[in-house]
């Protein structure tokens, strides 16, 4: 008999482990506009201006910089049981967390996906305070909460298979006849929850922020240009091909990269049809046609195990970044040339 999956109701939460807890709280409150929870010599606990759970972002002091877990609200406190349940089930790790370990977060269960990733699952959250309308705090990018979570992994096909039996849906794939290069998942009714896109890994690719309107993301542009600061700019401004979005890509002070993202679309009728980007597509990755750099592809956080231990990296037989348009059309490199 089939295990119960949980119902999960969201991305909520990612904690990242950073070297210099100062400089990681300038970077996202002073510049970013986080807004500080609760903090201490060794951790930072952050939200954004609409939400109301006790935060969506922990930041803490460690020697070396990772992903320490991921995060998703299930509906119900017995939803927690059942993704203990389900993974167990699975043969994967799994540990139970004591309300409070987390500050803010109820009981919890921590596992370790068949990808690597160490994901947690909680009902039981803190409320804050009501900011949406606290216009006079706002400052940065004016963010306004987490919208989603981008892992980089070596298999897509098999990451998008395991989450849909868990549960998630597909918006969006990068594909060809042969491959699946990325894919968008959802459980709430947006583009995606988690993307999977194919890559060494376990690495977290980014995590991604909604911010307002499109002029808060030039805004943040200007800010970190006057303050100097501007090789913090990865990637973009600019459009998605994949889900409209209006985004850009920064890197924080350890290298962690996050997205502030705005403009998607409604995902929540039953019948929403997979829309699929071919690789050769130019405007998948930017609908305005522009070469995605290449640490963008190539780079992303390390994943630690439920040990607190890297999880060692797996190289991928495919990867997007392999299919690329040169003066003479198509062409494809190797993946050894990609990794020298």
């Amino acid at each position: 008999m089939p295990v119960p999956v949980p119902d999960v109701v969201r991305a909520a939460d990612a904690e990242l482990v950073v070297t210099d807890l100062r400089r990681s709280r300038w970077f996202w409150v002073d510049v970013l506009g986080f807004v500080p929870i609760e903090e201490d010599d060794e951790v930072v606990y952050l939200r954004g201006y609409e939400e109301f759970l006790h935060h969506s972002l922990v930041l803490r002091q460690g020697a070396r910089a990772g992903l320490r877990r991921l995060a998703y609200r299930v509906r119900t406190p017995q939803d927690v049981g059942r993704a203990a349940d389900f993974f167990a089930a699975e043969g994967l790790p799994v540990q139970e967390v004591p309300a409070g370990a987390t500050r803010g977060i109820g009981e919890a269960v921590r596992v370790e996906d068949p990808l690597g990733f160490p994901v947690e699952f909680f009902h039981a959250a803190e409320r804050g305070p009501r900011l949406v309308q606290r216009y006079e705090l706002r400052r940065g990018a004016e963010p306004s909460r987490i919208d989603h979570f981008n892992v980089m992994t070596p298999d897509v096909r098999a990451a998008h298979d395991f989450y849909a039996r868990l549960g998630f849906s597909t918006s969006e794939t990068i594909e060809d006849d042969e491959n699946l290069y990325a894919a968008w998942m959802f459980r709430k009714p947006t583009v995606h929850d988690i993307a999977f896109t194919g890559g060494a890994g376990p690495r977290l690719h980014h995590i991604a922020f909604f911010v307002p309107e499109s002029h808060h993301i030039l805004r943040i542009c200007d800010i970190l240009g006057s303050l100097g600061e501007h090789p913090h700019i990865e990637r973009g401004p600019g459009r998605h091909g994949v889900s409209n979005a209006f985004y850009l890509y920064l890197r924080d002070p350890d290298g962690h990269r996050l997205e502030l993202y705005t403009s998607d679309y409604y995902t929540g009728d039953p019948d929403h049809e997979t829309y699929r980007w071919d690789v050769h597509d130019p405007r998948r990755r930017d609908f305005w046609g522009h070469d995605v750099v290449s640490s963008w592809y190539r780079e992303g956080s390390t994943a630690l195990g439920l040990d607190g231990r890297p999880k060692p990296l797996v190289h991928p037989a495919a990867s997007e970044e392999t299919v690329h348009v040169g003066a003479d059309g198509l062409g494809v490199v190797t993946e050894a040339q990609l990794r020298s």
